[in-house]
C-alpha cells in the first residue's frame, strides 16, 4: 500500500533506500516481466472500454514538433535535409520533393517511446534479459518492435502544476505519490489498471516562455518513490512532458532512478518531452481528464526507442 504525503517523500535516496524500493517494486510487478512489460494489463476488454472515453471526436497530438536546430537541451538535433526541392528544375511533367531525417531518438526535446531495452541495470534489462542481447547491430529482445501493433487505450493526464497553482514545476522539483492522488481528487478522476498515466510538470511551457535550458543538469520530474502509486494502480504505461526523471538525480549512485524503477524493475514503457499545452485546457474546459489514446511507434525492429506522436481522442 503507498502511502501518501508520508516524511522525507522528496528527499534524496541512499543506495540502500533506493535498492528496497527497487526491490519492492520488482516483486508487486512481477506480473509484468514478460516482453510487453505492464502492457498486459492493457487487456482487449480495456481497449474496448477506453473507446467508450470518446465523446466529442477531437483528436489532440501529445508530441512536440521535432527539433532540428541546436540548443543548450538539443545539443544534437535532428537532422533534416532536402533531396529534391521545387526550384530543381524547370522541366515540365511529374517531379517529386524528397527529404531525409536523422535523429537521436533519446534526446532531451523530441518526444519519444524508451523501449524495456532502453535501460541496463547491473548487468541485465526488464526482466533479467541479459544485456549482451543489446548488440552493435540493435536489440535482439525488448526492442520497440514488440509494440508493432500500437499502444490504445484509456489516458489519464494529471496536472500537477494546476494542482499547486503555478504555471510549471520549476527545475529539480518533484513529483510525489501524494501530488498523484491530491490531482486525482482535484480533477475527479481516478487512475485505474491499465491506464495510461500522463504527468504534467509544466516542461514544455516553461520552455516556451523563458527559452531553453540545459536540462540535464536541471528538470521537474518525478520523486522514485511515486513510483509506488504506479505499481498500486497497475499503470501500464508513463508519460511526462519532461524526461519523468528528476534532475539532479534524488538517487545515490543512480542518475535516471524513475527510468530504471519504471522500465527496469516494472516493466513501463516510459514516454518522454510530450506535450500537454494543446490537451490540458480542453481538458479543464470539458472537466474531465481521461480520453482514448493512441500511440503508434516507428516499426524500427531492433530499435531502443522510436519518436512518437500520441494522439489523445476526447
Amino acid at each position: 500500500m503507498v502511502t501518501h504525503g508520508r516524511p522525507g517523500a522528496t528527499a534524496r535516496l541512499t543506495a540502500a533506500q533506493f535498492d528496497a524500493l527497487y526491490r519492492r517494486l520488482a516483486s508487486v510487478t512481477s506480473w509484468a516481466a514478460g516482453e510487453r512489460g505492464a502492457l498486459v494489463a492493457l487487456t482487449p476488454g480495456r481497449v474496448r472500454a477506453a473507446a467508450g472515453e470518446v465523446r466529442t471526436g477531437r483528436t489532440v497530438t501529445l508530441a512536440a514538433p521535432v527539433e532540428t536546430s541546436p540548443g543548450p537541451d538539443s545539443p544534437e538535433p535532428a537532422r533534416h535535409e532536402m533531396r529534391s526541392w521545387g526550384e530543381q528544375g524547370t522541366a515540365g511533367g511529374l517531379q517529386f520533393a524528397r527529404d531525409s531525417f536523422a535523429m537521436n531518438v533519446h534526446g532531451d526535446t523530441d518526444s519519444h517511446l524508451d523501449a524495456l531495452c532502453h535501460v541496463i541495470y547491473d548487468g541485465t534489462l526488464h526482466g533479467g534479459v541479459a544485456a549482451s542481447s543489446v548488440t552493435p547491430a540493435g536489440a535482439t529482445a525488448l526492442s520497440v518492435d514488440s509494440l508493432r501493433d500500437g499502444i490504445v487505450g484509456r489516458g489519464v493526464l494529471l496536472d500537477i502544476p494546476r494542482l499547486r497553482g503555478v504555471p510549471w514545476l520549476e527545475p529539480g522539483d518533484h513529483v510525489t505519490a501524494g501530488d498523484l492522488v491530491a490531482a486525482e481528487e482535484a480533477q475527479h478522476v481516478r487512475v485505474t489498471e491499465g491506464d495510461l498515466l500522463f504527468v504534467r510538470v509544466g516542461h514544455r511551457r516553461r520552455r516556451a516562455e523563458l527559452g531553453a535550458w540545459k536540462t540535464s543538469d536541471a528538470r521537474a520530474g518525478l520523486h522514485p518513490t511515486a513510483l509506488e502509486f504506479l505499481a498500486e494502480r497497475r499503470v501500464c504505461v508513463l508519460g511526462s512532458d519532461g524526461n519523468n526523471d528528476t534532475a539532479p538525480s534524488s538517487t545515490e549512485g543512480v542518475g535516471f532512478p524513475v527510468h530504471v524503477l519504471g522500465i527496469h524493475a516494472m516493466g513501463l514503457h516510459l514516454l518522454d518531452y510530450l506535450q500537454f499545452e494543446d490537451l490540458a485546457p480542453l481538458c479543464a474546459a470539458q472537466g474531465r481528464w481521461s480520453f482514448l489514446c493512441a500511440i503508434a511507434p516507428l516499426r524500427l525492429p531492433a530499435a531502443t526507442g522510436s519518436p512518437v506522436n500520441p494522439i489523445a481522442v476526447l
